[in-house]
């Protein structure tokens, strides 16, 4: 069972599911066989959602009643106006096409809602907002691209289309339920009612009469487009880097060569352009690696009417066997070149006066300390370069010791009353240099030393004399002690293999 509606945008099949909503069903049939769809208005679109249709006035009618069934247009009983919608539970606003009746609330029971005449069709998927709204009886399967226009079509604040888009006619292609009594199928179509005419806005043929007559005014719409979109397109190119500023144009005085033979050069060409006019620059672009012609190149002159001169006359001439191409220039590189490096200089030279900013002359701008300060250059140019200066690499405990001796020393010597001088013998190594010296000679910064050493080493030295001799005492205690045990293990050892070996001899004598 299936219905064919003719609207100004296209033809749409829809197939009804008479199993799951036949009362809905029958009334959109017989609404359909006696034309009262012809000349509604769609109306309500909603962009990638639905729109609705089915009121032969449209709600821009002061004398709209929002449509009615099928029995209430037969027997005109205001009672017979509407009836209880049905709501299949397998059926869902899943699927673009949906067909679903538009429903109400009961004025006296709210809980139910009753349908009339108008219908509603999705343009997107997944519209479950109108399950329990839309009582679903069909559904599209052809003319999608007919629901694609009406979701492209421009519309108001309340979702009219500005261009009427109207049901012109509707086709029962299948009905299986028997006409009610008083039903009289019309044998044409009948014309739109004068109320029906009233709320026309644009009409599909006035707007390609418009169309014809404002020709060039479209034109000029389509060149105000054009010229937006390029601005957007300079200003995202600002943005990036790649342009000055959004407003530049390129040079008027430079052509742009092309289709040159690898061996010309720039001076070949500045001989054959230069009867139009001075010449300002000429250069052949290439590669900066090998160094070979890019065979294509920039020529400045010095004023525009040269430039244009070279243009009209030089376009496919032949030079070097070659037939080159000649156009004006759009590159903006080296305007941006000089624009980049003015700007550059004026930082530099607000940062050299001090008062210009924090950094390059941009006072949001701050030097990022990542290394050492360059003017921390070590005195020896045998030394390594260091990373982190020579404070930061002393090392904790260095400073402790500092610090501690500080506190005990006082401004003339040191906690004895001496003057300064350390009459305790310097530590040598096997080389018989100095620790310091040692380190000195290696590398000019002292070695960081680790806690064990420094804990048993420098902790100790302001320790008195008794106490270092008893603690040397109590190591050779026990080193006399460990060497003891270990000598009495061994003679251990010594007797247990000369039992093993006498054993081992009285069996081979027995054996014997």
């Amino acid at each position: 069972m299936s219905v064919l509606l003719e609207t100004s945008a296209g033809d749409i099949v829809i197939d009804l599911l008479v199993d799951y909503a036949p009362k809905m069903c029958e009334n959109f049939l017989k609404l359909c066989k006696v034309k009262y769809y012809n000349f509604c208005p769609i109306h309500s679109v909603q962009k990638s959602f639905s729109f609705q249709t089915g009121d032969p006035l449209g709600p821009m009618s002061a004398q709209s009643d929002g449509g009615t069934s099928i029995w209430g247009l037969l027997s005109g009983d205001a009672a017979d106006k509407t009836f209880p919608a049905f709501f299949h539970p397998k059926l869902k606003h899943q699927e673009r096409g949906t067909v679903s009746m538009a429903t109400a609330p009961h004025s006296s029971d709210p809980d139910t809602r009753v349908a009339g005449s108008q219908f509603i069709v999705t343009l997107g998927e997944h519209t479950e907002y109108l399950d329990g709204k839309g009582a679903i009886f069909g559904k599209v399967v052809e003319g999608f691209d007919v629901l694609e226009k009406i979701n492209d079509a421009i519309v108001d604040d309340r979702g009219h289309p500005l261009v009427d888009i109207r049901i012109k006619h509707t086709v029962v292609l299948d009905d299986p339920y028997p006409d009610p009594t008083g039903l009289r199928e019309p044998s044409s179509s009948p014309p739109p009612s004068k109320a029906q005419l009233d709320t026309v806005r644009i009409s599909e043929g006035e707007e390609l009469l418009d169309a014809e007559a404002n020709e060039e005014a479209a034109a000029e719409a389509e060149r105000r487009r054009k010229e937006r979109e390029a601005a957007a397109q300079a200003l995202t190119l600002e943005m990036m880097g790649d342009l000055p500023f959004a407003e530049v144009k390129p040079p008027e005085n430079v052509l742009f060569v092309c289709k040159l033979n690898p061996v010309t050069t720039d001076e070949d060409l500045e001989l054959i352009f230069s009867r139009f006019g001075k010449i300002l620059s000429c250069e052949v672009i290439r590669d900066h690696k090998t160094g070979d012609s890019l065979q294509y190149a920039f020529i400045e002159f010095e004023d525009k009417k040269s430039c244009e001169d070279a243009y009209h006359k030089m376009d496919s001439v032949l030079i070097d066997d070659r037939r080159i191409h000649v156009d004006f220039s759009q590159s903006v590189s080296r305007l941006s070149e000089v624009w980049r490096s003015e700007t550059n200089s004026k930082r530099k030279r607000a940062a050299a006066r001090g008062g210009g900013g924090g950094w390059g002359g941009v006072k949001e701008l701050e030097k990022w300390r990542k290394y050492r300060e360059e003017g921390d250059e070590p005195a020896d140019d045998d030394d390594y370069d260091m990373v982190h200066g020579i404070e930061e690499m002393r090392g904790r405990h260095d400073k402790e010791r500092d610090s501690r001796r500080s506190d005990v020393r006082g401004p003339g010597g040191d906690r004895d009353g001496r003057d300064g001088r350390d009459d305790r013998p310097r530590n040598r190594g096997a080389d018989g240099f100095r620790a310091g010296d040692r380190d000195k000679r290696h590398g000019g910064e002292r070695r960081s030393r680790s806690p064990r050493r420094d804990r048993f080493g420098d902790s100790h030295g302001g320790r008195s004399d008794d106490a270092g001799k008893s603690r040397d005492r109590r190591d050779w205690d026990n080193k006399n002690r460990r060497d003891h045990n270990r000598d009495r293990e061994r003679g251990r050892d010594r007797e247990r293999d000369r039992d093993r070996d006498r054993d081992r001899g009285r069996g081979d004598y027995k054996r014997r």
